[in-house]
């Protein structure tokens, strides 16, 4: 392994990822294993807080919440995120 770099490294590809449609990336449920493009979950919301349940077993893929200076996202329900370029 070579030198590393710190995390200003990621500015370009993190920048590039996070301009798509997030409706089109598919995630695979942590719960049943599902795939399926983030269109097709169930999301339960409040004014500032979105929760995103797989739509095949009801688990919770993902939580959003919003705060006047930040977004919060917590992906744990997910085993990985794919995002189409």
């Amino acid at each position: 392994m070579g030198e590393h770099l710190d995390g200003n490294a990621l500015a370009g590809p993190l920048s590039d990822l996070f301009t798509f449609d997030p409706t089109t990336a598919s995630a695979r449920c942590g719960g049943c294993g599902d795939i399926s493009v983030l269109a097709r979950a169930m999301v339960y919301g409040e004014p500032d807080t979105f929760v995103v349940r797989c739509a095949n077993c009801d688990d919770v893929l993902m939580t959003i919440v919003q705060a006047p200076d930040r977004f919060c996202i917590e992906l744990r329900g997910m085993t990985w995120l794919k995002i189409p370029r």
